[in-house]
C-alpha cells in the first residue's frame, strides 16, 4: 500500500468518526477545511523516514498510554467519555496550529528557529517528568472532560503544539501530517479500550513504555537545541 493510500484511509476513518460524534453543520464546516488540504496533501512526496520519525515523537510527546491511568480517572468523575469526539477536536487543533503556528508567531515578532530552541526546554523537561516520575508542569483539572482537559491540553496541549512547530524546521509538512493521525488514530483507539490495556500492560509496563520514551525524548530536545542554536 502507498503512503497516499494510507493517508486517504486514515481522513476516511475521521469522517466517518465526525458524522457519529458532531451533527451535519458541523461536519460540513470541517470538511471544507480538511477536503482541500487532503487533496493537496495526496499530491505531494511522502517520505517513510520523516514519518517514522515524526510518529515516533508525537506519540512519546502525547504520551497517551502514559496517560491511561489519568484518562481512566477523568471517566470515573464525568461517567463517561466521547472518545470521537476529544480524538477530532485535538487533531484539528493540531494540524490547524501546525500551519497558523509560524503565522502568529511572526505577528508577536517571533521566528521559527527561536521558537523551536525554546520547544527543545519544553521536551526536554518533559522528557525529564517521564524518566525521573517529577511533576514539573502542574494544571488544574476542570469538571468537563471530553474536550477540556482530555483533547485539549492532554493530547494537544502546549508540549504538543510546541513540538510540532519545532518539527517544522526538520521535516516536511506533509510527513508531520501523517505522523498526526497515525497517532490520533491510535489515539482514538486506546480511548476506547482504556480499561483492557491497563490490564494488558499493568502499571510497571506502563512505567516502562513512559520512561523508554521519556529517553527519546530528551535525545530530540538535545538535537534541535543543537540544530537550531548551530552549536
Amino acid at each position: 500500500m502507498t503512503l497516499q493510500g494510507l493517508m486517504l484511509i486514515l481522513t476516511s476513518g475521521l469522517v466517518v468518526s465526525l458524522y457519529s460524534a458532531f451533527n451535519s453543520k458541523t461536519v460540513s464546516f470541517l470538511l471544507q477545511f480538511k477536503l482541500p488540504l487532503l487533496h493537496k496533501l495526496t499530491a505531494m512526496e511522502f517520505n517513510f523516514s520523516q514519518i517514522l520519525s515524526c510518529s515516533m515523537v508525537i506519540f512519546a510527546i502525547i504520551d497517551i498510554l502514559g496517560s491511561i491511568p489519568v484518562v481512566i480517572e477523568l471517566r470515573k468523575k464525568a461517567g463517561h467519555i466521547q472518545s470521537e469526539k476529544a480524538t477530532i477536536v485535538a487533531t484539528v487543533l493540531m494540524i490547524i496550529f501546525l500551519f497558523a503556528g509560524e503565522t502568529l508567531l511572526k505577528v508577536i515578532g517571533l521566528d521559527v528557529e527561536s521558537f523551536a530552541i525554546a520547544g527543545s526546554f519544553v521536551i526536554f523537561f518533559i522528557a525529564m517528568e517521564m524518566i525521573l516520575g517529577l511533576t514539573i508542569f502542574k494544571e488544574e483539572v476542570p469538571e468537563t472532560v471530553s474536550i477540556v482537559p482530555l483533547a485539549f491540553p492532554l493530547i494537544a496541549g502546549a508540549g504538543t503544539m510546541t513540538t510540532l512547530l519545532s518539527l517544522k524546521t526538520e521535516y516536511a509538512t506533509q510527513n508531520i501530517i501523517v505522523g498526526i493521525l497515525i497517532n490520533m488514530s491510535f489515539v482514538y483507539f486506546v480511548l476506547k479500550n482504556t480499561n483492557r490495556l491497563e490490564r494488558l500492560f499493568g502499571k510497571s509496563g506502563l512505567n516502562v513504555l513512559r520512561k523508554a520514551f521519556g529517553i527519546i525524548l530528551l535525545a530530540i530536545a538535545i538535537k534541535l537545541f543543537r540544530n537550531n542554536t548551530g552549536l
